[in-house]
């Protein structure tokens, strides 16, 4: 087998691609020697070791980018993310985030409060995925409102358009969720492991068998919680590209909904609602936000069904 290869079976909380990287630098040795070949075949009985180093604080810069803000005060700030936004910076995305955007609308008072890598971040919505979030402008904030999440004292509810219409219209998905045992991009609900996780959902309108628009509500906030979970029951997210794979399931369709059903450029999911404790004054504060156009042009077509 190929070192890279065997390393990601053994190791699944590094990626594949970092992996590599690390090889290539020299932090790999087999039986003390420093490999640098990914590629190299392993004959067996080999004596492994993997160096990491520890990672570099990155320190988000400013930039000015617009930002739809719902609410802000001294202490705290909701913003209405559009899709295609990454919350923070990460490989891949360095900058053109909400953080950086965040950096530059509050003058750089964000910065430490969290963490340096996330400041303010006290939950995320995927890059994908519209809706709101909070975020703390004041250490003291940034503790209460994670207390908040912690114990799920938070209210917050989706609108997903997912393929099909589930049965019962109505219920609860509860499922450990974990990595996937057999792909590593992705999660799932797992037998062993996971952690606890609990979505309640119920169908807001049938578009004839197709597909239905749904409510979900987390009762805790797991990774890609509603779109693993949707899956599990038969139901995945539209336009999901890791969990809503649309083959077969817009046939005999008219042409226009299996064109947007089928070419849905993001999940179909927005978070609509979040309410949750001020973190100083003890007011509830509940906020919505209006469905995006692109959903709604998906779901006004698929009304006609």
């Amino acid at each position: 087998m190929r070192l890279d290869r065997w390393l990601a079976d053994g190791l699944p909380d590094i990626s594949r691609s970092r992996l590599k990287a690390l090889i290539e630098a020299g932090h790999v040795r087999l039986d003390g020697i420093v490999v640098t070949d990914a590629s190299r075949r392993l004959k067996g009985g080999e004596n492994c070791t993997v160096g990491v180093p520890d990672a570099r604080p990155a320190e988000p810069e400013a930039e000015e980018i617009g930002l739809s803000v719902v609410y802000e005060d001294d202490q705290l700030i909701v913003i209405d993310k559009p899709a295609g936004m990454v919350v923070h910076p990460a490989p891949g995305n360095p900058n053109a985030t909400l953080v950086n955007a965040l950096l530059h609308h509050c003058s750089q008072s964000l910065s430490g409060i969290g963490g340096v890598r996330r400041p303010g971040i006290v939950h995320r919505i995927d890059k994908d995925t519209s809706g709101l979030l909070v975020v703390a402008k004041t250490d003291i904030a940034h503790q209460r409102l994670a207390e908040q999440f912690l114990v799920h004292s938070i209210t917050r509810a989706y609108r997903a358009v997912c393929w099909g219409v589930p049965l019962p219209r109505q219920g609860e998905i509860e499922g450990n969720i974990g990595r996937s045992p057999t792909n590593r991009k992705k999660m799932a609900v797992v037998a062993r492991g996971g952690k606890s996780a609990l979505t309640r959902y119920s169908v807001l309108q049938a578009y004839g068998d197709a597909a239905a628009l749904v409510e979900c509500r987390l009762a805790t906030g797991r990774t890609h919680q509603i779109r693993v979970h949707m899956t599990s029951i038969g139901h995945p997210l539209v336009g999901d590209p890791l969990y809503g794979r649309a083959a077969g399931r817009a046939k005999g369709l008219p042409e226009e909904q299996k064109d947007l059903l089928t070419h849905f450029p993001r999940q179909a999911l927005h978070a609509f609602l979040l309410g949750f404790c001020h973190p100083t004054t003890g007011k509830t504060l509940l906020f919505q936000s209006k469905t995006p156009q692109d959903f709604n042009v998906l779901t006004t077509s698929l009304e006609a069904l």
